[in-house]
């Protein structure tokens, strides 16, 4: 057992620079593909020893049951799959939208998996955590790997990529947006062609976009206020929308104009997630 009993690590968010739908399966899942960025912002999950067996999950978790927590399901999960008898506590510190497409309940569930692995020292390979992390949900996996990445298939078959670093101002503009209801809706474009080639040189977009904003006037609304500092687009299934820029100065420039309906926040991306980084320094010295 690893000695290291309280420490915290960050749940990154992310951000999909596109997104592609090109066919939907027989099983209902979708064939796509998706450019994933992390940014150094997200929740931050607290660790500590629990003297009894269970799994306690504290802080803001808006009164969820354990049964739907992925914080709780990733940490059980772990925990039955590797027969530990220990029990942990987790302290959530909520900063990422719920509904969002920054990907906060996949981020999390992916943090708990990763920290858990080092404090139980189960030492299970990346791979083998990214397929327990797809038990919890299709996006998990690339947070376990944490790399930037192009996502294929239902999105676990994943191409690392190197990304020149940007930086991002995110908006939220209060508006919770359900991906089951996005890709279940019969609107929802389906039929892009696949990449083929270098991806640079295709035109992208995100095919949720179109239908989001109809469902959602509020998404289009802020899409339309950001086209005045960049060319803006929308994560996920939404409803984070988001602008890019070279520096923190114009990104933070935009969060300063914010409407104050709307929330934001300004972060840089990294082609590596902070919660590998910040794990690394606190169990690999």
């Amino acid at each position: 057992m690893n000695t290291q009993t309280a420490f915290s690590v960050i749940a990154p968010a992310k951000l999909n620079l596109f997104l592609h739908i090109n066919a939907r399966r027989d099983d209902g899942y979708h064939e796509l593909e998706t450019l994933f960025t992390f940014l150094n912002f997200g929740d931050t999950l607290e660790f500590s020893a629990n003297e009894s067996a269970t799994i306690l999950v504290t802080g803001d978790t808006k009164d969820i049951a354990d049964c739907d927590n992925l914080i709780y399901k990733a940490a059980l999960l772990l925990k039955k799959h590797c027969r530990i008898s220990s029990g942990v506590k987790i302290n959530l510190i909520k900063r990422l939208p719920m509904g969002g497409g920054v990907g906060g309940g996949s981020s999390d569930a992916a943090t708990t998996l990763l920290a858990l692995n080092k404090m139980w020292d189960t030492q299970l390979s990346i791979d083998e955590l990214a397929n327990l992390g797809l038990q919890l949900g299709a996006d998990v996996p690339v947070f376990i790997r944490g790399k930037s990445a192009i996502a294929h298939g239902i999105g676990e078959q994943l191409v690392d990529v190197e990304l020149a670093q940007k930086w991002y101002c995110v908006v939220h503009p209060n508006q919770h947006v359900s991906t089951a209801k996005i890709f279940t809706h019969p609107d929802l474009k389906r039929d892009t062609p696949k990449i083929s080639g270098d991806w640079r040189t295709h035109k992208l977009t995100n095919d949720c976009e179109p239908l989001v904003k109809k469902l959602c006037p509020e998404v289009e609304k802020t899409l339309q206020w950001l086209l005045k500092y960049a060319p803006s687009k929308m994560t996920g299934t939404g409803s984070c929308c988001f602008v890019e820029f070279a520096s923190q100065v114009q990104a933070q420039d935009v969060l300063d104009n914010l409407p104050h309906t709307w929330q934001g926040f300004v972060a840089s991306s990294t082609n590596v997630s902070p919660a590998h980084t910040e794990l690394a320094a606190i169990f690999d010295q």
